[in-house]
């Protein structure tokens, strides 16, 4: 199987071992001695038919230590997430680190005026080709809203313009049972049918938590849903340090995890053995303004903890790095993307999800920006690499060869190990001063604006084969992407067929 990505990290570890085991006791007294108040009935008689304590005049349910164990041992430790190209097919598990874009994202910088305005879905289709280009960017957690949609259409949408401007790895969240439905029939059309989707998912879905401690009615029983199909689940909490959960981080991981764990449990006991991902995308509340924060510290710090207790658990995590508060695509949103990215990837995070696109607290994106996360993203799995070293690395022989007061230019060491021992950058300029003036002097944003140009006139993803894709068509009449895809008002063709 290929896995781009997925260099294996010697993680960063915040806690030590008895730590470790201090964060995880307190999960189970909180989930056995607090409770998670469940808005779903079908999911409070599932958990009560298992032996939950259900509060006879509320929804509030304690979950014995035990009922949760046996989740997280049915819950699978390696979760398989295919491309429609096997060449993008990730597999999570131990500390093995993927990134890749996210958010719900309401308002894009446009790519020729650089003016903020509102999301649509043909965005949702150019970000997917954009992100189908870029290297280091792993999988498409679908990160656009469209606007000019009516609800009951987003679902079908945002996943179509998705799967048909990407080969790579498919994730999102929807809004709607019938609209998750449609998704799955839509996929399952393109795998063959529901088994073969279900062999090799390049289709993944989010269900949220909501802090604290509560499983919402709609996303609880929309993953219910997922689980029943069989299909790959992440059930991330969204905790507020300060506001929705404890000030205290560590505080605030255990809460994040009792209720990803919650949800955890009812999805193995809807079915045992469903792909299950636990989750955080928890941050802090800034106590000036009482404003979610996306690119504190702190957030990261949370998400590299988090991070360790799943490989504690041995459960692939679904985790996020890579945001900023920032509003344009400067200094700030560089310096809290890289430190965020880093951090979490060296803590052997699996799914790092937001880490490529988002501006302003996740409310905005920027062509640019994914551009330029996408070179964050290879310097971090760089690190995340390490130094190999064997006998080979070590050049022993070749230095002995040298010797004192020789060069290493035209070696063999240095000719087989150019490419592959030093990360190449395509924005960042290393240019003499002379050289950078003679092309004009571009700045960061402005090189990585030509960059997504070319890369949206120039790149072809695998299109869905015609005939499937008008019978897609016939089926979903509420398929709002023309077929005439965006990049004809820059001038190109249409992308090539599969098959």
């Amino acid at each position: 199987m290929a896995d781009k990505g997925g260099w294996r990290a010697r993680p960063y570890r915040l806690f030590a071992d008895e730590e470790v085991t201090k964060i995880a006791e307190g999960v189970f007294w909180t989930l056995e001695n607090v409770g998670i108040e469940v808005n779903s009935e079908s999911a409070r008689d599932v958990l009560q038919e298992a032996g939950a304590d259900v509060e006879a005049a509320g929804k509030v349910i304690r979950l014995p230590r035990g009922m949760v164990e046996d989740a997280i041992d049915r819950a699978p430790s390696r979760v398989i997430l295919h491309g429609r190209d096997p060449d993008h097919d990730l597999c999570l598990e131990d500390a093995r680190v993927h990134f890749g874009t996210g958010g719900t994202v309401l308002y894009i910088l446009d790519l020729e005026t650089g003016e903020r305005r509102p999301t649509t879905v043909d965005d949702i289709a150019n970000v997917g080709r954009l992100v189908d280009s870029l290297d280091n960017v792993h999988f498409y957690l679908v990160p656009l809203y469209p606007n000019e949609l009516p609800q009951e259409d987003v679902d079908v949408n945002r996943f179509y313009a998705a799967f048909k401007n990407t080969t790579k790895h498919v994730m999102g969240g929807v809004y709607t049972t019938d609209g998750l439905r449609e998704v799955i029939e839509m996929a399952a059309m393109i795998a063959g049918d529901e088994d073969k989707l279900r062999q090799e998912p390049f289709v993944s879905f989010i269900t949220l938590a909501i802090p604290p401690l509560r499983l919402d009615r709609l996303y609880t029983e929309l993953m219910m849903e997922v689980a029943r199909r069989g299909l790959p689940v992440a059930i991330p909490s969204e905790v507020l340090a300060g506001a929705s959960g404890p000030m205290t981080l560590a505080g605030s991981i255990v809460v994040q995890l009792a209720e990803s764990l919650a949800g955890i449990t009812v999805a193995q006991l809807v079915n045992p053995g469903t792909p299950t991902i636990l989750g955080s995308v928890a941050s802090i509340m800034d106590m000036k303004s009482s404003a979610y924060l996306s690119g504190a510290i702190e957030m990261a710090l949370m998400q590299a903890g988090v991070a360790q207790m799943a490989q504690h658990y041995q459960l692939p995590l679904y985790s996020t790095a890579g945001m900023t508060d920032a509003k344009l695509p400067d200094a700030q949103a560089g310096y809290e993307k890289a430190m965020s990215s880093l951090m979490v990837g060296l803590a052997g995070a699996n799914f790092i999800h937001d880490a490529a696109g988002p501006l302003e607290f996740c409310m905005s994106a920027a062509y640019e920006q994914y551009v330029i996360d996408d070179e964050i993203i290879g310097m971090a799995m760089r690190a995340v690499r390490g130094i190999e070293v064997n006998d080979e690395t070590l050049a022993l022989e070749t230095i002995r060869e040298i010797g004192p007061g020789g060069h290493f230019l035209t070696t063999s060491n240095t000719l087989d190990h150019m490419r592959s021992e030093v990360f190449d950058p395509q924005v960042a300029n290393r240019q003499l001063r002379d050289r950078w003036e003679a092309g004009g002097s571009p700045d960061t944003r402005e090189r990585a604006r030509e960059i997504a140009r070319g890369r949206l006139l120039g790149h072809d993803p695998q299109a869905l084969h015609p005939d499937l894709d008008r019978r897609i068509r016939e089926r979903f009449a509420n398929i709002a992407l023309e077929e005439q895809d965006e990049r004809a008002k820059l001038g190109q063709t249409r992308p090539r067929a599969m098959g």
